[in-house]
């Protein structure tokens, strides 16, 4: 399974790399602002996606920065690209990025142009499924995070809150199943057309022992406030004898509308992550009042605001990334980018395990004689 995610990856970083080897030969090719918005695309997920392989194959930053990571690959060769360490292959994501979103500065999404079907093919509409301009911004925000450079992630994620370019969801569509997965919060999201076939199979409570599910217990102890639209909308429960005290993920069960806009929309970075890194580098830098950016997000999901900085404010922080992004794989990173010991409903040294960073394929380490990543 982990050579899978290594392969895969570095596949889909190939392909990337190849739009990059020959786009600048091919401008005469493309129309009105398609090379620029295409080629920044690009970088960005060539970013993306070494971003994603580091935070699997590298160690945390708050472990050691200078620890032997992941290559970054840059063309499409068969050259072997030499293994980096943790804050070099940062650095790379970063200057993608970088180069990213200035190409990107006339992506329709910041501009403000409109499009449609008749230009371009609607090539240019939906900049959500596409690794757009506050994408990139997103994603920088992440990754400062990562580096612990948070001054730079606290302005990353202001700017996209500031753009007004995502609204937050509409209770009423989240309670009649109209928009469960928080499409309209969505800076970037893959529009996956099996994930329905995906949410049946996994998430099913008619689906026997291959299905996830929480139990009734550790349901109630991801939330504080019953009146949570999350814990309200979010769940539901078994429907026999043997399975009635569990809970069932309806993240991503099919749309009760039927606006393609709400269809088929697997998220990878929202809104609200935006607000919880610029809460949390507010408290870094000793705002006594962080928990303002925080309430904005606690206010649209109808939990009880807070009146101060909690006074054990991680402990609390990693319980809001529980009820927040369940279902969407950003906690196990969260944890380990913050080096905690222990994952909560588990009693596993996650860092005595090493767990948090996993071994590079034994086909890396036979023929390319890359260097201990843990």
């Amino acid at each position: 399974m982990i050579a899978s995610i290594w392969a895969t990856s570095y596949n889909s970083i190939a392909n990337a790399n190849n739009i990059l080897k020959h786009i600048d030969a091919s401008q005469k090719l493309f129309t009105g602002n398609n090379y620029t918005i295409i080629k920044g695309e690009a970088l960005a997920l060539r970013a993306f996606l070494h971003f994603d392989l580091l935070r699997c194959f590298g160690v945390s930053y708050a472990v050691n920065p200078d620890m032997p990571a992941i290559p970054y690959c840059t063309d499409l060769t068969y050259r072997v690209f030499p293994q980096l360490t943790v804050k070099q292959v940062a650095e790379k994501i970063e200057n993608d990025l970088i180069e990213a979103e200035k190409l990107l500065a006339v992506d329709p999404i910041l501009t403000g142009e409109k499009f449609s079907e008749l230009d371009d093919n609607g090539y240019l509409m939906n900049r959500q499924v596409h690794l757009n301009y506050y994408a990139v911004k997103g994603l920088q925000a992440r990754v400062y995070m990562w580096m612990q450079r948070y001054a730079e992630a606290e302005q990353c994620a202001k700017s996209v809150i500031e753009s007004k370019a995502f609204e937050w969801i509409n209770s009423d569509n989240m309670s009649s199943g109209v928009d469960l997965a928080f499409v309209t919060e969505q800076l970037f999201a893959l529009h996956n057309i099996n994930l329905s076939t995906l949410s049946e199979a996994c998430f099913n409570s008619d689906g026997g022992n291959q299905t996830f599910s929480i139990n009734e217990e550790t349901w109630n102890d991801y939330y504080t406030d019953g009146g949570d639209i999350r814990y309200v909308c979010l769940y539901q429960a078994g429907t026999d004898s043997n399975n009635m005290q569990e809970r069932y993920l309806k993240k991503y069960n099919p749309s009760t509308s039927e606006d393609s806009y709400y269809t088929d929309k697997m998220p990878l970075i929202r809104l609200s992550e935006m607000y919880l890194i610029k809460a949390e580098c507010e408290y870094r830098a000793g705002n006594a009042k962080a928990y303002e950016t925080w309430n904005e997000l606690r206010i649209n999901r109808k939990e009880a605001s807070l009146d101060s900085n909690p006074a054990d404010f991680y402990d609390e922080l990693i319980k809001e990334y529980r009820r927040e992004f369940i279902g969407e794989g950003q906690l196990f990173f969260f944890y380990k980018r913050l080096n905690s010991a222990i994952i909560k409903g588990s009693i596993v040294d996650v860092i005595a395990e090493k767990a948090y960073t996993f071994p590079l394929p034994v086909s890396e380490t036979d023929a390319a004689q890359r260097k201990t990543n843990r």
